[in-house]
């Protein structure tokens, strides 16, 4: 059997995801709310959503406040 280690910051499964859907998580420029995940390139990456502000007078063109960041760029709120 084989040892296998951990480094900090970076997970060696890609079945070991650390934000489950509805988490909610913090980064550089806002919080949001986990909405999915997908492992893709060697790390997960999360599809979340941020808390919408005042409508603009212009109106909203869609999920504009949806973004995908990888894993290493969220932390737990």
């Amino acid at each position: 059997m084989t040892e296998m280690k951990i480094e900090v910051g970076r997970f060696n499964s890609p079945l070991e995801r650390l934000y489950p859907s509805n988490q909610k998580v913090r980064f550089v420029g806002g919080e949001g709310v986990v909405r999915g995940s997908n492992f893709e390139g060697g790390t997960w990456k999360y599809l979340v959503e941020m808390p919408q502000g005042r409508e603009p007078t212009c109106g909203r063109a869609g999920a504009e406040t949806m973004v995908f960041l990888n894993e290493r760029e969220l932390r737990a709120a």
